[in-house]
């Protein structure tokens, strides 16, 4: 981070200071995004890359749109997928078709945070076996997914797969 985005961090009011230093240089830039609230008689916000680009649109009353959690839910499932196709086409076996169904359950209290998560894989391929697709579920959940990996680590998330239409072997 350069000088003058570090004294531009610690200007801001809820800056950590004991936040870890940037990553060296060659390493992933920080992911900055924007922000609009929609407006009175709405919960609806606009978000975008900070420099621009598609926006999506979250509504924290979920009416409308995803919510808050919905999102993250979303990124999460993203966020594992990609790996997940990356290593199946790196073994030449690449997914035809992959979905996920994801459920996040929520504590019963202020804040609802999520307190387990279940990534249900559907995966259609030729050439695909189960043990190699559920191995690339679980680097991908473990190890890869830095969705995941800024979760609170309390969260259990677990997966199952069902392949090519047969629904067996959880992880």
């Amino acid at each position: 981070m350069s000088e003058n985005l570090t004294s531009e961090y610690a200007s801001i009011e809820h800056a950590n200071p004991d936040a870890p230093p940037a990553p060296p240089a060659g390493g992933k830039p920080p992911s900055r995004v924007a922000v609009q609230w929609k407006g009175p008689g709405t919960m609806a916000f606009d978000g975008r890359k900070a420099k621009g680009g598609p926006t999506i649109t979250i509504d924290n009353t979920g009416k409308s749109e995803p919510g808050p959690v919905d999102t993250l839910l979303i990124a999460l499932a993203a966020c594992t997928s990609e790996d997940v196709l990356t290593i199946l086409e790196k073994r030449r076996t690449p997914a035809a078709r992959l979905s996920i169904e994801v459920e996040g359950e929520r504590a019963n209290r202020v804040p609802a945070r999520l307190t387990h998560i279940h990534l249900r894989y559907v995966v259609d391929g030729e050439g695909i076996d189960r043990p190699n697709t559920l191995r690339a579920i679980e680097l991908a959940v473990t190890k890869y997914c830095s969705v995941r990996d800024s979760l609170d680590k309390s969260i259990q998330i677990d997966w199952s797969l069902v392949l090519n239409g047969s629904a067996d072997g959880d992880g």
